[in-house]
């Protein structure tokens, strides 16, 4: 009888991977048999196998899911330029084409890069219309 109970704690205790406690919750993962339509004994059945879901069962990517991801980002942009500025509220005094005036340094500092931005914009878009001007005239 002792021997009963040593194999039925053996199979309990079995290193079957359909049933191996998962770490991040302490509970049974149930992941899929090595062979397609075996099952944890090693009999064959009967059944189709899995297949991988096709293309339309997949999740696609939407415009607003890229929003959405766009607005995390946005919004994490401008909580970190927020505690920049106030961290750096110390008066400087600001000369550029003899206009003069006090501003924060990280006002100062944020206002530079925002028109460092825009300049770059303006010729990335003058770029694009140059290109749009040239393919419009190759179609044609």
């Amino acid at each position: 009888m002792a021997s009963d109970e040593s194999t039925a704690d053996d199979r309990l205790t079995s290193a079957d991977p359909r049933t191996e406690p998962n770490p991040q919750h302490g509970e049974l993962d149930h992941a899929e048999p090595d062979h397609a339509g075996t099952d944890h004994a090693g009999t064959d059945h009967a059944g189709p196998a899995r297949e991988e879901p096709t293309h339309a069962e997949k999740l696609q990517h939407t415009r607003t899911a890229g929003t959405w991801a766009a607005v995390v980002v946005a919004t994490i942009a401008l909580i970190v330029l927020l505690v920049f500025i106030l961290q750096n509220l110390q008066p400087t005094s600001v000369t550029f084409l003899g206009l003069r005036g006090d501003l924060p340094v990280g006002v100062a500092l944020l206002l530079a890069a925002a028109i460092g931005g825009l300049l770059v914009a303006l010729v990335g878009a003058a770029r694009i219309l140059q290109l749009r001007r040239t393919a419009n005239r190759r179609n044609r």
